[in-house]
């Protein structure tokens, strides 16, 4: 080691020593290191802000526990599990019912028909896909798209639930009488709970009708775009 670098190493190592001197005679036993954060325990959504004792889980660690699902009988016939995608900040999260045959083969989610009227709404209310976040309530396609069973519901509902409290968003759009219904914890029909605010665990909720479906009923259309105009003007209100 060349004469002037071990002359800064060892005036290095004289501050560093007197800096634990100083704190030793101030009474601190321990300096604290960094991963004393990551030790507290995960935020529930309704804690997240009210809570200094705990910290957010991540999608990462969401996505690792999910891990290789086995949990329901879904897992047997599925090809990919669909966990969602998007931007983890997002002040916008759509919540759609299950994966299709497009999103089973391609593990994301609304990438098939479907899919791309979303992407046309969203780009209409000036949104891209990589702007939001989308997923859905189940992780894996039902058999021939039926509607999931009730302990297939019990079995991805917590992960769902956990992906909210991580995200924290300004607005939850729920796309399906499925996905509404699940979140909210109704039996009301789509038709009644569409275009009226809701709420989940403090944060905003829209209900409205599932893309799939405009394509079926295209003139629905004109009472998704009145309701996406209640969500512009609710994420405008968060920016005020």
């Amino acid at each position: 080691m060349p004469d002037k670098f071990y002359k800064e190493f060892q005036e290095t190592v004289a501050q560093v020593r007197g800096l634990l001197e100083d704190l030793k005679h101030l009474g601190v036993a321990e300096v604290p290191g960094e991963t004393d954060l990551d030790a507290r325990p995960v935020c529930q959504l309704s804690e997240v802000h009210s809570s200094t004792s705990c910290r957010s889980e991540t999608l990462e660690e969401i996505s690792a526990d999910l891990g290789d699902c086995q949990r329901c009988g879904l897992s047997k016939g599925r090809n990919h599990i669909v966990f969602g995608a998007g931007n983890a900040s997002a002040r916008l999260v759509l919540v759609g019912e299950a994966p299709g045959r497009d999103e089973d083969l391609q593990g994301l989610p609304f990438v098939g028909e479907a899919g791309r009227l979303l992407e046309r709404i969203l780009f209409a209310m000036g949104f891209k896909r990589e702007d939001v976040y989308i997923c859905n309530v189940q992780k894996c396609r039902p058999p021939k798209n039926r509607d999931p069973l009730p302990e297939e519901i019990a079995a991805c509902v917590p992960f769902l639930q956990r992906q909210l409290a991580a995200l924290q968003p300004q607005v939850i759009v729920t796309l399906g009488r499925f996905a509404a219904q699940t979140l909210l914890d109704t039996s009301q029909p789509i038709s009644s709970l569409r275009g009226h605010w809701q709420s989940y665990e403090g944060i905003a909720v829209l209900p409205t009708y599932h893309p799939a479906f405009l394509l079926r009923n295209p003139a629905a259309k004109r009472e998704v775009w009145e309701d996406m105009k209640q969500v512009m003007s609710r994420l405008r209100q968060g920016d005020s």
